[in-house]
């Protein structure tokens, strides 16, 4: 079904030219190809999309077919969250790309590769609100074929519906996969325990040999800021890793002991040197995922909004409520400058980081940003 849009002249980037007319906008998105799968996000963007990239404002469409509870029991409820995303793929090609990558993590990137030999078991943290956007491309090569164990922290930020849903995903791939929260301690217990079950067997083998037993050796890596330092921390019910909720606080790695059958090694969050999916980087700056150095505080502001606004679980009406105003339609950029009119003084950027940071805290309620692939 086509949907009825309006251009918003705000969003469109100072180097545009001419803007189609509406007629000529609503065939061009009424036929436009989806952007394709990859196995690292569900959106790829990829250069085969011809279709112009205006960004929008959404003012009808159809009726979505999921409910507040996460039910997923319709083809509608997977059709409407890939139109979601397809919709973001070409929000995203108005904006300048989102790219950071600091100093350190090139040099962590190439001892973490060092230290990967000496691992049992690889323990690798994403995000429970976007898991694929925080997978990193090359895990898989670097890992090879050691044994590895999947958390998805965060989980008190998703729904249930959502939590089993992936949960599902991964069983099917044979992955194992424990959910934690890493701020209350929630699924460490039962991930060390894993952790140490998976590597039985190199005492096994060291006895075998003739050998001494020794820890299990568990390194624990993933991207920024998803909470690996603090995953640690309660592990050993007590600050040994620093912590804080922004990414590039962990600059070294650190091997800490857990007991006498367990060590584990911290290290400082890793990214590819170039996001080429720029829908997973939208995700990562609006989780806060990545620095804020790489991205416009107001431009993912404005694409957050859009989200959630078409999302049934929040939507507009909430948007005004909670922040006692009255904005009509879901241009994110003009909601985003009304608030700044309404609460800041004008100030967009503060308007903005405070819409980023009520996502961030949980007080739009539980919302995962992905679905597993089709």
């Amino acid at each position: 079904m086509a949907m009825a849009v309006q251009v918003a002249s705000l969003w469109l980037p100072s180097s545009s030219s001419t803007t189609p007319t509406h007629l000529n906008l609503l065939h061009s998105l009424g036929s436009k190809s989806k952007p394709p799968s990859s196995s690292s996000s569900a959106l790829s963007a990829t250069s085969s999309l011809s279709s112009p990239a205006p960004t929008i404002q959404i003012v009808g469409g159809r009726n979505p077919t999921w409910n507040e509870n996460g039910n997923a029991n319709s083809d509608g409820f997977e059709d409407d969250w890939y139109d979601l995303d397809t919709d973001l793929y070409h929000w995203t090609k108005a904006l300048r790309p989102v790219q950071w990558y600091p100093g350190h993590i090139a040099k962590t990137e190439k001892e973490l590769k060092t230290q990967l030999k000496l691992m049992d078991v690889v323990i690798e943290v994403r995000d429970a609100r976007i898991p694929l956007s925080t997978s990193h491309p090359q895990m898989d090569l670097w890992l090879g074929n050691r044994r590895r164990v999947l958390v998805l922290n965060r989980e008190d930020m998703i729904s249930t519906a959502d939590r089993n849903a992936w949960a599902t995903y991964f069983a099917r791939q044979g992955t194992k996969v424990v959910f934690s929260n890493g701020k209350l301690g929630m699924g460490a217990m039962k991930l060390g325990r894993l952790a140490k079950a998976l590597a039985a067997d190199v005492n096994v083998r060291r006895r075998a040999k003739g050998l001494l037993p020794r820890a299990v050796r568990a390194g624990i890596v993933g991207y920024p800021n998803v909470g690996k330092s603090s995953l640690i921390n309660r592990l050993l019910t007590r600050r040994m890793c620093p912590a804080a909720p922004r990414p590039g606080v962990t600059r070294e790695l650190k091997w800490v002991h857990f007991g006498k059958d367990l060590e584990l090694l911290d290290s400082p969050g890793i990214l590819p040197m170039r996001i080429s999916d720029q829908t997973a980087a939208i995700k990562l700056a609006i989780c806060d995922d990545i620095g804020e150095r790489s991205y416009g505080v107001v431009d993912i502001a404005a694409i957050l909004v859009q989200m959630l606004a078409r999302l049934p679980s929040v939507g507009i009406k909430t948007l005004n409520k909670r922040y006692k105003m009255d904005a009509d339609g879901y241009c994110g950029k003009t909601f985003v400058q009304k608030l700044a009119v309404h609460l800041f003084n004008g100030d967009t950027h503060q308007a903005a980081f405070r819409v980023l940071t009520d996502f961030r805290k949980g007080r739009f309620g539980w919302i995962a940003l992905e679905r597993p692939p089709r």
